[in-house]
């Protein structure tokens, strides 16, 4: 299938229902409604801030971490929602899918815009946030766009991937949320990176380089705080002397969408029989 069909009218029609339908049953029936998708993330940097930078004083050696981590978790909570709704999305819409003929991509698409929209309250909170303490806005903060497409592709590409999986293996859901919890303190959320390369003795700077090219949200991260932020965050482009390994992070989470959404597609024929 071209990734185009699912931008067909009846699919985008379908698109727009999915998206308002999942964001309004999300809230339905909690007082705060909408106001949840920001208290979240508000909530979980708060204790966070607590925790590790008053009391174990993380970050104490770059500008603004604060900031830093607010934004670190609402990039990691945009992939781990994107994720986590795209893997069940497929089971989800079970009788959607046994009852009208259309793109099985587009249950994927349209968790994930969810998604999106709740990282889009989330990122004005950031940059309100960010413009409190001091951070002045900059022209590098335009680069924050290709940094959330590149955040996208990598999500959608593992959504789709999961979905498939998830069709024939439900324990799919709690192996998931372990590889997410293991995975958020692998990724340079809670402390800088910088942490790495000081604690880690004279292997802390491969460890540092070894994280940026094995994990993609790593990269991300970084990246965002450098452009947003303070550029006394390191990059991957500045750990990393080796050109294809510099760009290897936005290289894999292109593959990744283009294997997932290939996997998907061989397995989408076969869900509504299985769902």
């Amino acid at each position: 299938m071209n990734i185009t069909e699912i931008f067909t009218r009846k699919n985008r029609l379908l698109l727009k229902a999915m998206v308002s339908t999942d964001f309004k049953l999300r809230y339905q029936q909690s007082v705060l409604g909408y106001v949840w998708s920001v208290l979240k993330p508000l909530m979980l940097f708060a204790i966070m801030y607590v925790v590790f930078i008053r009391f174990l004083r993380f970050g104490a050696d770059v500008p603004h971490f604060s900031v830093g981590l607010l934004l670190g978790i609402i990039l990691w909570n945009f992939f781990n929602e994107t994720t986590t709704g795209g893997m069940m999305s497929i089971v989800g819409h079970g009788d959607l899918l046994r009852k009208i003929h259309f793109s099985k991509h587009v249950v994927v698409v349209a968790s994930s815009m969810s998604a999106l929209i709740n990282f889009g309250f989330n990122f004005i909170v950031v940059v309100a946030f960010t413009l409190l303490n001091g951070v002045r806005i900059t022209w590098s903060w335009l680069l924050i766009i290709p940094i959330m497409i590149q955040l996208y592709i990598l999500a959608l590409g593992v959504a789709f991937f999961l979905s498939a999986v998830y069709v024939n293996l439900r324990d799919l859901n709690p192996i998931w949320e372990v590889v997410m919890q293991a995975g958020f303190y692998a990724t340079p959320i809670i402390y800088p990176i910088s942490m790495i390369t000081a604690r880690a003795g004279e292997l802390g700077p491969l460890f540092a380089r070894l994280d940026f090219i094995l994990n993609p949200m790593a990269q991300i991260v970084q990246d965002a705080r450098h452009v947003m932020i303070a550029p006394e965050n390191p990059t991957i482009w500045q750990m990393v002397d080796n050109p294809f390994l510099k760009m290897w992070p936005v290289i894999f989470s292109v593959l990744l969408f283009i294997g997932g959404l290939r996997y998907f597609t061989v397995k989408s024929k076969y869900f509504a029989e299985l769902v």
